[in-house]
C-alpha cells in the first residue's frame, strides 16, 4: 500500500480543478496546468478532494499510485502558490543581473555567461549574489536552478560557485606541509 498515494489531495482555495478521462486540470491565479494520469490509477474529485486509487492490484498499478498522487498535489500547489527556488553566488567578482529576458552570469570565465530566461518562469536577482526563480511548474523550476547551479557548481576548498540557498557544502582540508 503506498504511504503516499492513500492521502486524498486537497484542493486550496483560489484554485479551480476538473477531471475527465483521467486528466486533470486545474487553474489558478498563476495560469492553467494540465497532468495527465497513467490508465493503471483511478482519480476522480470528490467534494474539494482528489482522490486516486489503482485500478488493479499488480506491481505496476501500485507504482504509480503514490506518484500520480504527488504530481497532482504539485499542480495544484503550482497555480495557487507557486515554486521558488533560490541560488546563491558565492566568489570574488561572481554576480548576476537580469537584462531584460536574460540572465548575465559573472563567474570567474573570461566570458560572461548569458541564459535566456523561459516564458513560463520569472527571474530576479535581488542583489548581485542571489538569483530566485519562480514559477508554476516544480519540474521546470528545479530544471532552470539546476542548469544555472551547472555553469560552476560549488568546489570543495573554499566554497566557491553557484549553490543553491539552504545547500551546505562539505569542505574539505587543504594541502598539509
Amino acid at each position: 500500500m503506498s504511504r503516499v498515494g492513500k492521502y486524498p489531495v486537497a484542493v486550496p482555495k483560489g484554485v479551480t480543478v476538473t477531471v475527465t478521462n483521467n486528466v486533470v486540470t486545474a487553474k489558478g491565479k498563476l495560469g492553467e496546468m494540465t497532468y495527465r494520469c497513467s490508465d493503471e490509477v483511478e482519480t476522480t474529485l470528490e467534494d474539494d478532494r482528489i482522490v486516486v486509487k489503482p485500478k488493479s492490484d499488480h506491481k505496476q498499478s501500485r507504482m504509480h499510485w503514490g506518484t500520480t498522487r504527488a504530481q497532482i498535489n504539485n499542480v495544484l500547489k503550482g497555480v495557487g502558490e507557486g515554486f521558488t527556488k533560490k541560488l546563491e553566488l558565492v566568489g570574488v567578482g561572481y554576480k548576476a543581473q537580469v537584462q531584460g529576458k536574460n540572465v548575465v552570469l559573472s563567474l570567474g570565465y573570461s566570458h560572461d555567461i548569458i541564459y535566456p530566461i523561459p516564458d513560463d518562469l520569472k527571474i530576479v536577482a535581488p542583489a548581485p549574489t542571489q538569483v530566485e526563480i519562480s514559477g508554476a511548474s516544480k519540474q521546470r523550476v528545479g530544471q532552470v536552478a539546476s542548469e544555472l547551479r551547472g555553469f560552476r557548481p560549488p568546489e570543495p576548498y573554499k566554497g566557491k560557485g553557484v549553490k543553491y540557498a539552504d545547500e551546505r557544502i562539505l569542505r574539505k582540508e587543504g594541502k598539509k606541509k
